[in-house]
């Protein structure tokens, strides 16, 4: 299909961009609420009640994922230790995170986007960039559009999503955040003025915490002032590659064009954003026991293995590092995947305060055969068909309706990691 776009993906001159961003408003807890309507209509709908899902509810270890609206309510933040939200809101409703219907959720998802644009790039496992340019004439204005994909989201698939609408994704990502759920929002160019420069600074992509608090003691406390800021300024205070960014980006500067990912047999791979730094061992071991568990199910479900997986940390100057390992025999298992990346990010993380933890599988071989390994023995093979099982039984009744034995004979690893206070915003990138 011939687009007819410039160079870079760029609208020819004289013709506006349009890039829709959709996000699945509290995407866990949306899909588990829609998969019990589904099946029981009578079911509580969890959306309605103060309810999260992540951890297990009885022994209150986990994090929370993902909440709902009267959740937020009692102040339950996503990232938090089950923990502590029950002592926010003891009534607090909790049910296991089940990746493999998210996984499903997420696929429906993106098949419907698809009768709207070829051009979409999933950003992660519950949010996507639409280029409309070349096709928004076939169904009407933008916001007309926008509705309709909402509504026909809401009435096939059962859950609610935002929609921002721009010239750019970077805008676009800004106005899908403004109001939720189940709402359409635009923040084009002669917006920005109203709608974006009022905001905290915390507010603008890449700006957290840190970065903000260097910013208030130099006098800047809303995107409108960082927009006016000299930019040398903030380099200095900021480093060149960063301050430039943000500056960028406040004033609503964004170039990269949507661009479709690669086959999906090439890799896979999961990244989450964390809703507050992480600066020890444990808590992150177990982002990376959340990402094996959908890596390692992805593997299995289409029948393939990796033999080189990578570890990547992103502090919130938008710095990355990384280190990958190549494997002596292809793998597609959750617990060989989560004890590789555990010992990686021990080789070589500084413990410098990150934002964003991922992992990814490569070097990805098909087919149900594998090569025999001389350390292979009986019990790697029969545990091989455990997780098999294992994921049969997740998938009626959730991820932590059974454990593994080997999570527990791993004393020096796993019981660090999940006796640890552990807190996890689900943002899931797929590779």
């Amino acid at each position: 299909m011939a687009t007819g776009k410039g160079q870079g993906g760029q609208a020819p001159m004289g013709r506006r961009r349009i890039i829709f961003h959709i996000d699945v408003n509290s995407a866990f807890l949306s899909w588990e609420a829609a998969d019990r309507l589904k099946k029981d209509p009578d079911a509580l709908d969890l959306r309605t009640v103060p309810s999260a899902v992540g951890g297990d509810a009885k022994s209150r270890h986990g994090v929370v994922l993902a909440k709902s609206t009267p959740a937020r309510q009692f102040g339950v933040t996503t990232g938090e230790p089950l923990a502590s939200a029950f002592r926010k809101c003891p009534e607090l409703a909790v049910s296991p995170a089940r990746f493999d219907l998210y996984l499903k959720c997420s696929h429906d998802l993106f098949a419907l986007l698809g009768d709207y644009t070829p051009d979409i790039e999933k950003f992660s496992i519950d949010e996507a960039f639409l280029d409309m340019s070349e096709t928004i004439h076939l169904f009407g204005p933008p916001i007309e559009t926008a509705g309709r994909i909402r509504r026909q989201i809401r009435r096939e698939l059962g859950f609610s999503v935002n929609i921002g609408i721009s010239s750019n994704k970077l805008l676009a990502k800004m106005a899908s955040d403004f109001e939720k759920p189940d709402k359409t929002h635009t923040l084009f160019e002669e917006e920005i003025p109203t709608k974006m420069w009022p905001l905290p600074l915390r507010e603008l992509l890449f700006v957290g915490s840190s970065a903000s608090d260097k910013l208030a003691r130099i006098g800047l406390h809303t995107i409108g002032d960082l927009a006016a800021c000299d930019v040398h300024i903030l380099q200095t205070h900021l480093g060149d590659k960063y301050g430039s960014l943000v500056h960028r980006y406040a004033n609503g500067i964004d170039n990269e064009p949507v661009v479709s990912r690669g086959p999906a047999n090439k890799g896979y791979g999961n990244s989450i954003t964390l809703s507050r730094d992480v600066s020890d061992y444990g808590t992150a071991c177990q982002v990376l026991l959340a990402l094996s568990e959908t890596v390692g199910a992805r593997l299995r479900e289409e029948n393939v293995r990796c033999s080189c997986i990578c570890v990547e940390l992103k502090d919130w100057k938008f710095s990355t590092q990384s280190h990958q390992l190549t494997l002596s025999a292809p793998t597609d298992s959750t617990w060989g995947l989560y004890g590789h990346a555990c010992r990686l990010l021990k080789e070589f993380w500084d413990l410098r305060p990150v934002r964003l933890i991922g992992l990814r599988a490569s070097q990805v071989s098909e087919g149900p055969y594998e090569q025999l390994s001389l350390f292979d023995t009986e019990q790697s093979r029969k545990m091989k068909e455990l997780e098999k099982a294992v994921d049969k039984i997740r998938g009626k009744y959730g991820v932590d309706s059974i454990k593994r034995a080997s999570f527990l004979k791993e004393d020096a690893l796993v019981d660090h990691a999940v006796s640890k206070k552990k807190h996890l915003q689900q943002k899931e990138r797929q590779i």
